[in-house]
């Protein structure tokens, strides 16, 4: 009798055990997508960067901030590595990206 009784408490219980065949399998999916998201926003913050020097560059030359000395109307290189036009990196980004031709 006892025997009876766990046969079927086995078979009730028998579809809740884990299926190991499916156990270890993965999906790619959400990595991919992530992925992509992250390489997105790497995308945006180096053109930003790029954006906030080449601006800082260009008001420089505007304003005549690194004329060379000795060569008149030459930009000085050692200069433009080292000039801050604007106080904040943010008003190169927020100036380069509102006057958009």
């Amino acid at each position: 009798m006892s025997d009876d009784k766990e046969q079927r408490i086995l078979r009730m219980f028998d579809k809740s055990s884990p299926n190991d065949e499916d156990l270890f399998e993965t999906s790619y999916v959400n990595h991919i997508a992530w992925s992509i998201a992250v390489l997105a926003l790497g995308l945006v913050v180096w053109l930003a960067i790029a954006l906030v020097r080449a601006e800082n560059h260009r008001h420089a030359m505007e304003r005549g901030m690194c004329q060379d000395p000795v060569f008149k109307g030459k930009v000085d290189e050692a200069c433009m590595k080292t000039v801050r036009s604007r106080d904040y990196w943010w008003e190169h980004l927020w100036y380069g990206v509102t006057h958009v031709r």
